[in-house]
């Protein structure tokens, strides 16, 4: 599993009325991963914990990819105690922390789960705290397919909040922030998520988003609004001159040569363009 398997991830609370259908895969079929959500959307946990015993009780594994974020450890080691828990795909573990890492970690230790730490806290401002968080991940890499981070977490501890029409990699403070997590966690070859796009009735804001984060390398995005998932499955489609210049790169037998007036290094490039060749094998290749 990668991060472009997640594509776009709907966000939906335990309680949610239309959870169990597109748990089922009979609401939104194009949708590539699920996130049935037990903490900040839910007022009342122990509903919510008592409703997502019952779905997992009837659910099925399909082609969708189902993570359970849990509210804190305590909880996640409830929920790992459900029946019919072996049958998701992973966790998403927020406000992932110094403070509780070893916590969420030693509780998933001994499974085969993918996870997917979401960083929302005062590390988000520390590089030498993201190291950290880094350090303790990479034991676990192979099971990771995106770090996320809190967008509107971040906003919330600026005391700053996201205008539709603005990106947040044109606002000095937040571009620099997010740039220092890409740079820590891509280096060592972890894939990033996108922040959640907040305005769900502004397509093409949204659209725009996911087109800057794709030019920020990240990869994957929380969704929160069901017309979102055909707009990033047809924006993670592949123009087929990026297509043809990715298999040119992977199939050339010369380390350095000219690619449609431009310098292709095939050492340096390889990883780009496998990336390319995956998209286009999942969402397809257009033009």
């Amino acid at each position: 599993m990668t991060a472009l398997d997640l594509g776009g991830t709907l966000f939906l609370p335990a309680t949610h009325k239309n959870v169990e259908e597109i748990l089922l895969r009979k609401k939104y079929v194009n949708l590539k991963s699920l996130l049935i959500d037990t903490e900040d959307s839910l007022d009342d946990l122990e509903s919510g914990l008592k409703r997502l015993a019952i779905l997992l009780r009837v659910y099925n594994t399909t082609t969708l990819l189902v993570f359970i974020r849990p509210r804190n450890p305590e909880v996640l080691k409830r929920i790992l105690s459900f029946e019919n828990i072996d049958k998701i795909d992973g966790f998403i573990l927020p406000k992932f922390s110094l403070h509780n890492a070893y916590n969420y970690l030693e509780l998933l230790e001994p499974t085969t789960y993918k996870i997917m730490p979401s960083i929302e806290g005062t590390e988000l401002f520390e590089q030498s705290r993201l190291i950290g968080l880094r350090e303790i991940l990479l034991k676990y890499k192979e099971r990771i397919p995106v770090i996320r981070f809190g967008l509107e977490d971040m906003l919330r501890q600026l005391k700053m909040k996201q205008n539709c029409k603005d990106s947040v990699f044109d606002i000095s403070v937040t571009s620099s922030i997010i740039g220092m997590f890409i740079a820590t966690f891509k280096s060592v070859g972890f894939d990033v998520s996108g922040g959640v796009y907040p305005c769900f009735k502004d397509e093409e804001g949204f659209l725009q988003d996911v087109q800057r984060d794709m030019k920020e390398g990240l990869i994957s995005k929380t969704i929160i609004h069901p017309q979102q998932i055909e707009s990033i499955n047809t924006l993670y489609k592949v123009k087929q001159s990026e297509y043809d210049e990715a298999k040119e790169i992977c199939e050339s037998t010369r380390a350095v040569f000219n690619q449609n007036g431009k310098m292709a290094e095939k050492l340096t490039m390889h990883g780009y363009a496998m990336q390319v060749i995956q998209r286009a094998k999942i969402y397809g290749v257009y033009g």
